[in-house]
C-alpha cells in the first residue's frame, strides 16, 4: 500500500461506524420517555460487561454518578436518537435506573411560556 492510498483517512473523519450501524438499524427512542434533561444512573451489579457493545460499556462508565442523556450524548460524541436507542436497551437490561427531572404536571402550560417569551421580548 502507497502513502497516497493511506490519505483516504485522518483523525478529523470522525467515526467510520455509522450511527445507524451502532444501534443496529433500531431507531425506537422513545419508549421510556427519555428527554434531553432525564437523569440516567448505572445501577452496580455483578454483571459481565462482556457480551455488550463498547458503546453500552462506556455509557455504564459514564453513568455511574447521575447524568442527563444531553450530557451522555455530548460525552459520547453520538446523536441524541442513538444514545436513546443505546439506553432504553440499557434500562431494559436493568443495568440503567432513570428519572426525570419534573413529573409532567410540574411542566408549565403552553399558555404560561408564551406569556415569558412575550414579556422578553418587550424588554
Amino acid at each position: 500500500m502507497s502513502r497516497s492510498d493511506r490519505k483516504w483517512f485522518d483523525e478529523e473523519a470522525g467515526p467510520l461506524v455509522r450511527p445507524y450501524a451502532v444501534t443496529r438499524g433500531r431507531t425506537r427512542t422513545n419508549v421510556y420517555g427519555l428527554d434531553l434533561i432525564t437523569l440516567v444512573c448505572t445501577i452496580p451489579s455483578s454483571a459481565d460487561d462482556s457480551g455488550l457493545e463498547p458503546e453500552c460499556v462506556r455509557i455504564l462508565r459514564l453513568c455511574r454518578h447521575p447524568m442527563s442523556v444531553a450530557e451522555v450524548s455530548a460525552r459520547m460524541n453520538l446523536p441524541l436518537a442513538v444514545v436513546k436507542v443505546l439506553l432504553g436497551d440499557l434500562i431494559e437490561q436493568k443495568r440503567l435506573i432513570f428519572r426525570s427531572a419534573a413529573p409532567s404536571s410540574e411542566i408549565p402550560q403552553k399558555q404560561v411560556l408564551q406569556a415569558v417569551l412575550d414579556g422578553i421580548r418587550k424588554l
